[in-house]
């Protein structure tokens, strides 16, 4: 089943027109995995965010984990974070999966994604996540919460994002 979703995902991501637009401004109110509180106040700590959504069913996502959490590593200093949204950990109700949460602790863990990871809440699903058809996708927001840029589809090696964070921190003020 996982197999023929991360197919039907891949066959989506050509044709998928996606609400968020460049200057929304991105609002919520959730849980990390450890069930700490997280809402849109994460963004202010930086000068970009980049949020990865991401499924425990997508084999590129788990791929691009570990360059993820690379570049974490390597733009703090900038101002840069990287925040991860397992899509999949929550029920149409907003109930955790506990074997798929236990799937996803288990992939942050091997693949060293010590990032920030957010569960899906209402709010993010009704909002920010709302339209996203396949994963892994991928978006950044500036201090203010509010989407720069485009939305990216698929993952990418560390060196392209690395690329697109610079990019987009020359524009930033």
């Amino acid at each position: 089943m996982k197999k023929i979703l991360t197919v039907l995902a891949l066959l989506c991501a050509a044709s998928l027109t996606f609400a968020q637009k460049s200057g929304e401004k991105v609002t919520f109110s959730s849980k990390d995995l450890n069930g700490a509180t997280v809402t849109n106040e994460i963004f202010s700590n930086n000068k970009i965010t980049m949020i990865n959504v991401w499924g425990t069913f997508c084999p590129p996502c788990i791929r691009e984990m570990p360059d993820l959490a690379k570049l974490n590593a390597a733009n703090k200093s900038k101002g840069v974070e990287v925040v991860g949204i397992p899509i999949d950990i929550v029920d149409r109700a907003g109930n955790i999966i506990p074997s798929t949460k236990a799937d996803g602790d288990k992939i942050i863990k091997q693949t060293g994604a010590n990032y920030t990871h957010i569960l899906p809440s209402k709010d993010l699903m009704t909002g920010l996540l709302r339209n996203i058809q396949a994963v892994p996708a991928t978006f950044f927001v500036d201090k203010d919460g509010k989407i720069i840029g485009q939305m990216y589809l698929g993952a990418r090696s560390q060196k392209d994002w690395q690329k697109i964070i610079d990019s987009l921190l020359a524009k930033q003020k």
